[in-house]
């Protein structure tokens, strides 16, 4: 809704620009056209004035120049420097001058004729704030234009992109198993038309998809606990048989709990495939449950390092996500510590609010903390594994809202925390 109202204001504001870009043109054109009509008025008056005053003067050399409140006249004859003349005039050539005197705005007509000089003065002063009035009247025209122009850009791309906003609240709405009706039956066969259509065109093939990924997931799931039931089977009857030595009991017991963490990571990354909204949260999990079964799990891992593994956990923690999605989190922290710690101290810390996995192993550069989270194949150059856990951590947090934090130097250590709630 927020880049509807943005669309509709940038488009109202180019209007906006446009009309006042003419207006200001036509504007200028019209004050320059007034202005050059007025110019010319006055010059075709003061022409008249001296041709007339010329014919008066034919007749009778005595003649006095006009006076007027509008219309000033004198003349400068070669044999006669009596009339005086105003100082500002006498260095005027032939021609017509704009001169501006106090308040007063002359123009200024300068002709010879017959070894006399003649000023005709006109006052167009009033012109000037008539031209003055005219550009105000012009200046608010150009803005009620531009007013004009801006609501009326508002209002016309609302109803241009009316078609757009309807098939975007369709798309918004649409659910992915909602294929009952095509979207674009409800649009006129024009470009919003059309985009309706490659919409319908795309929600097929993602119809599709989806067909294909739930026939996918169904018989991979089918086929991988058959298999999982078997190896289930099998480790159980090995495990009944007296006659096999402790060594030979610790391998099989290793197959079954390798058999069983399958199963359990088969049917998280089938939740995790999911989408959102389809993922019933159907019960809690305890984090600090999980953490105590993750490390006895991967005590094994420990063997005969000289390691000192501290766990502090707290029963008040609590998060409502499937327990095998929680248990691939934590083990994986678990695991990686587990093994890459020579010797030193692997501390767990659980608090109501987040979990910390810190060891002293080999640690890893700078570069690598965001590499192993954002590459589901990156591993520490040192490390035995395809560096697919902390990624799928990662993903896992990133589902359900959780922060991660990655704090590790080359040679002193790796602490890692999931924020599980904000503070």
């Amino acid at each position: 809704m927020r880049k509807r109202h943005d669309l509709r204001l940038r488009v109202a504001i180019a209007f906006a620009a446009f009309g006042a870009l003419i207006s200001f043109l036509m504007g200028v054109f019209l004050q320059w056209a007034a202005h050059d009509l007025g110019q010319r008025l006055i010059d075709d008056t003061l022409t008249a004035e001296l041709d007339d005053y010329f014919a008066r003067r034919e007749r009778n050399p005595h003649s006095k120049p006009p006076n007027t409140i509008t219309l000033h006249g004198y003349v400068r004859s070669g044999h006669d420097q009596a009339e005086e003349i105003p100082p500002y005039l006498h260095a005027l050539p032939p021609g017509r001058h704009d001169i501006t005197v106090g308040a007063l705005a002359y123009r200024i007509a300068v002709a010879d004729h017959r070894e006399e000089r003649y000023y005709f003065l006109y006052d167009a002063s009033q012109q000037q704030r008539r031209e003055h009035g005219f550009a105000l009247r012009i200046g608010a025209a150009i803005l009620i234009v531009v007013l004009c122009a801006a609501v009326g850009g508002f209002w016309l791309v609302g109803v241009i992109i009316a078609p757009v906003t309807e098939l975007a609240k369709q798309v918004r709405n649409r659910s992915p198993d909602d294929w009952s009706r095509r979207m674009a039956d409800d649009f006129a066969h024009d470009e919003v038309g059309e985009l309706a259509h490659a919409f319908d065109l795309h929600l097929g093939r993602i119809r599709a998809f989806m067909e294909r990924e739930r026939a996918f997931t169904a018989d991979l799931s089918h086929e991988l606990r058959t298999s999982l039931a078997v190896i289930s089977s099998a480790t159980e009857i090995l495990l009944s048989d007296d006659t096999l030595t402790e060594k030979q009991k610790n391998r099989v017991l290793r197959v079954e709990r390798a058999a069983r963490e399958m199963g359990d990571m088969g049917t998280a990354l089938l939740l995790m495939a999911r989408e959102r909204h389809a993922m019933a949260i159907e019960s809690t999990t305890h984090v600090a449950d999980v953490v105590d079964e993750a490390v006895e799990k991967h005590r094994f891992l420990l063997k005969s390092k000289p390691i000192q593994v501290v766990v502090a956990t707290s029963p008040d923690l609590t998060v409502p996500v499937d327990r095998g999605l929680v248990f691939i989190a934590v083990a994986n922290l678990i695991r990686n510590a587990f093994s890459y710690t020579e010797q030193g101290e692997i501390r767990i810390t659980q608090d109501r609010a987040s979990l910390t996995v810190s060891d002293t192993g080999c640690g890893m550069r700078e570069e690598q903390t965001a590499r192993i989270l954002f590459s589901p194949f990156h591993a520490i150059t040192h490390a035995r594994g395809s560096g697919i856990g902390l990624s799928l951590v990662k993903r896992i947090c990133d589902q359900y809202g959780w922060k991660i934090r990655v704090t590790s130097q080359e040679g002193c250590g790796t602490a890692i925390r999931i924020e599980f709630f904000s503070d």
